[in-house]
Parts: C-alpha cells; structure tokens; sequence
C-alpha cells in the first residue's frame, strides 16, 4: 500500500481513515478495530508524538528491549497507554511479559502458557492473552501447526486438547487468535489466511462456548484492509505510521 503523508500524524490519519473504509465495506464500526502501532525498534521519543496523534496502543516484539522503552515513555508522556507483546516470547523469558503489558497476542505452546501461569501466580496477577496459530503453512511462522486443519483430524484433537487444558490455566484469559499472513505483493493473496483464522476462531467458540473469543489480531501495514474484511480487530500497523525500521 502507498502512504503519501509526510508527517506522522498525518500518516496516523491516513491509516485511521482506510480502516474505516474496510469497516464501511464489511458492515463493520471503525471502532470495532484497535490500532496497535508497531513501535519495534523506534525510540521513545517517536511514541511520543505518535501518543500525541492519539494513538495509546503499542507493540513491541522483544520484551528484554521493550522494558527500558516502556519506562522512557512513561516519564515523557503522562497519558496512559496500553502496550502489546506481539513477538515470538522464549519460555525463560516468560517472565518479562507477566507486568506492563495489556495483552500478549503470542501465546504459542502450552509450555509457555505453564511458565507463564506459574510466574503470575507467584505474583498474583492476570494476563490476557491471544493464541498464536501458522494457518498459512510457512516454516519460519510461530504458531500451533493449524495448516488445513479441518482436513487433518488428528492435528486437530491436538490442537483441541492443548487449547482446553489453556483455558484451565487459572492466571491467564484467553481473548481471542492471532496469526501472521505471508508477506505477499496484492493483499488479496493473505485473505484465504485471514479467512481460515476466523474459521478456526468459530470452531473453537463452539467447542469451548464458555470461553471469551472477540479478538482476531490479523492484519499488517501491508494487507490489513482485507483482514478488516475478514473480521480483524486489532491490526498490527508499524511501517505506514512509523516510517522504516530505525
């Protein structure tokens, strides 16, 4: 997608106003989706101004990195945000994860869902958290394996009983899939992933109807007007608001 606007604001402006379109097109309220920019690898004083644009949503994808930023924001902003672990988090890690954030859309084994039980546990919290499927069958995507799963029963029963014995972890709330869509050149290409996401969603809503299952975190600077369209909401959007990675 091109982004014309030069300043950040207005690139925030520009991408605030195409997901209303995509809104408009699926019968959807632009407020129905969260814009969480992907503030990776910018500094504090970027998130400032992108706070400053309204934004109060951000995700990082390294929690040892992120901690010091989060602190750096913090005494340069005194409006609160809300920020979001959305990268691969290693079980030893676990525990950077447990204090600060809104919501980690990376959940991907039921190991680190353990880990991450224990740790808030002894700590007396809670996290919310969405589980992290590869619907598109890359390699390097993390996620449970749920490439055609409606065509391979024993996967899942797998994935079914790892996910059940998640949703009886008692420190974490599960909210909701995420995934990543392969990086393709016409955004039409990543709609069959978004589309098998949200199938996988209404299956697992309907096995574990007691469970909480809003969220769908699916979309990047590159194709999320079609994952809008195919029931996102939240989208992960780092380039066009941000610029190039620093």
């Amino acid at each position: 997608m091109e982004f014309v606007e030069s300043s950040l604001a207005g690139r925030v402006a520009e991408v605030r106003a195409e997901i209303a379109r995509a809104c408009q097109r699926a019968g959807r309220a632009p407020e129905s989706v969260t814009l969480v920019a992907v503030s990776k690898t910018h500094p504090p004083e970027l998130i400032v101004e992108a706070i400053a644009a309204g934004i109060y949503d951000f995700g990082e994808n390294r929690p040892e990195e992120a901690r010091p930023k989060m602190d750096a924001v913090a005494a340069l902003s005194p409006q609160p945000i809300r920020w979001h672990m959305i990268g691969h988090v290693q079980r030893r890690k676990a525990r950077l994860v447990t204090r600060g954030y809104t919501l980690l859309h990376s959940l991907d084994s039921l190991r680190l869902a353990e880990r991450l039980d224990r740790a808030l546990a002894e700590q007396g919290r809670t996290l919310d958290v969405l589980l992290q499927f590869n619907v598109s069958g890359e390699a390097t995507k993390e996620g449970w394996d749920a490439y055609q799963w409606e065509n391979r029963p024993a996967q899942r029963v797998e994935i079914w009983r790892e996910i059940e014995a998640i949703l009886a972890l008692p420190n974490l709330r599960v909210r909701g899939l995420m995934t990543m869509a392969p990086i393709v050149d016409d955004p039409e290409a990543a709609r069959p992933v978004f589309a098998a996401l949200r199938s996988l969603r209404d299956a697992l809503r309907e096995t574990f109807p007691a469970a909480v299952w809003d969220e769908l975190s699916m979309g990047m600077t590159d194709d999320y007007p079609v994952a809008i369209e195919e029931g996102a909401t939240l989208v992960r959007i780092g380039r066009a608001i941000f610029g190039a990675r620093r």
